[in-house]
């Protein structure tokens, strides 16, 4: 099978940087670039007494397992004193050392902060030199490792500045206990959604809730993946690259009156545009709605309120009959790990990092918090049972893509994302939020103060 991949991407189990774009090798345009670390900095770990900071984003995945890692590696390394600490939002203590140059050696700052920014203004070291170590364990190089194609979604303009390390993969949710007890089946096309609606609606039962304070889940669950498969991957990626009339292509202007189509015909659930993503989530958990569009983390992240009746399983976006686009295409994200090019200590930084992605490690991390990871391999375990449905679906995927421009262009991600709320308000129709958006984006593509970027074709 191949498999074709889409742009550079710093998704985070809850912010999405959910990146959808178009879906080939990495490739960007006419931003200003990276800058260059230091070709005299030993990336090789030191010797010694010495210290090694770490901060990562407290998420749903917690920092106990990069915790345990680091007292792993410190015991395997004497003199060597390392410090894991972090913060839900953790960017927020990060940005000041970042301006003050001093930062921490190895750093996870979460959907809060922009590390393409941070890989321009010269703030972070390219890792290429560093894939080229031997990996923890076994023959191959560090970067023979890491799946090639998820690989190069922390690449800037060829250079390394972001490692992956466990992935997201972004589709719809159910519980099958439900479906099982009313005959229902999951919708796999769109005319399978409309009949099914009818039915859970007919039961008293919201068919479709969703995170309306966060309108991204709804962009990345419904809006990109139905402009997909009506479009195909150029489609997506045109409107990425910020490409006149793309964001009121045909394409997108359906997926826009899918979206509308389910809220007049009352399958979103009421009051839901009011909901934040646990409010949301709780609804469908509670059995009040059938089902919601989330990213693979959604039973880590509400395990511990989850109804005991309650069951969970994953299947991708309906897909639109007839439609250009990939069936099996399946929206992903990666969270970004960076070693700051003001580290005091980047040896270590790169060896702890090595360590923790090392096969076995990479193992562990899917075993025991229920998502699968970027090393090559790491999927070969028992997987936790809400794991496999997804895990199945990304196997079989030919296309895998993920969108970029919440990152690069966050002023023009407000503006669709107020588009989208209005819309669902009943204020504008699906031609107006188009043409909203595409006014967004020309004004966004003639600012000459934004680095522009591209994603392949």
């Amino acid at each position: 099978m191949t498999r074709s991949y889409g742009e550079p991407i710093a998704m985070s189990w809850r912010g999405w940087i959910w990146i959808a774009v178009g879906v080939l090798a990495l490739g960007c345009g006419s931003g200003s670039g990276g800058g260059e670390k230091d070709s005299g900095t030993s990336l090789e770990p030191k010797t010694g007494d010495r210290d090694l900071e770490v901060a990562a984003f407290e998420g749903g995945y917690g920092i106990d397992f990069y915790q345990q890692c680091a007292k792993e590696y410190e015991a395997k390394n004497p003199g060597l004193k390392i410090k894991v600490w972090g913060d839900p939002r953790v960017w927020e203590k990060l940005r000041p050392r970042f301006v003050g140059g001093d930062p921490p050696d190895l750093t996870f700052p979460g959907w809060g902060m922009d590390h393409w920014a941070l890989a321009e203004e010269g703030q972070l070291t390219d890792l290429t030199e560093a894939l080229k170590q031997k990996a923890a364990e076994g023959d191959k190089t560090w970067g023979e490792t890491f799946d090639p194609n998820i690989l190069k979604l922390g690449q800037l303009e060829g250079k390394q500045y972001v490692l992956p390390y466990y992935i997201m993969l972004f589709g719809w949710w159910f519980d099958p206990k439900v479906f099982a007890a009313n005959g229902w089946t999951p919708p796999k096309t769109w005319d399978d959604l409309l009949a099914l609606g009818e039915k859970i609606k007919a039961k008293g039962i919201a068919p479709i809730t969703f995170q309306g304070k966060y309108p991204y889940y709804m962009i990345d669950g419904m809006l990109l993946p139905w402009c997909q498969s009506v479009g195909g991957a150029d489609a997506v990626r045109n409107a990425q690259n910020l490409e006149p009339g793309a964001w009121k292509s045909e394409a997108m202007l359906k997926a826009a009156q899918m979206i509308d189509e389910l809220n007049k015909k009352g399958f979103l659930q009421k009051g839901a545009v009011a909901m934040s993503h646990t409010e949301a989530q709780q609804e469908f958990l509670q059995g009040r709605a059938a089902m919601v569009p989330c990213g693979s983390w959604l039973y880590s992240e509400m395990k511990n309120v989850m109804p005991p009746s309650a069951a969970m399983e994953f299947f991708l976006p309906p897909s639109v009959t007839g439609g250009e686009g990939d069936p099996t295409a399946m929206m992903i994200g990666i969270e970004p790990w960076m070693v700051p090019s003001a580290a005091k200590n980047p040896g270590d930084a790169v060896g702890l990092f090595k360590y923790m992605t090392s096969l076995g490690k990479a193992k562990e991390f899917v075993e025991k918090k229920g998502t699968l990871m970027a090393i090559t391999g790491s999927d070969e375990v028992a997987l936790p049972e809400v794991l496999k449905a997804p895990a199945k679906l990304f196997k079989e995927s030919k296309t895998v893509y993920a969108v970029q421009y919440r990152q690069w262009y966050p002023a023009f991600n407000t503006e669709i994302e107020n588009a989208l709320t209005a819309m669902l308000n009943g204020d504008i129709d699906p031609q107006g939020f188009c043409d909203r958006v595409e006014a967004a984006a020309e004004k966004t593509r003639n600012d000459a103060s934004i680095p522009k970027h591209k994603v392949a074709g």
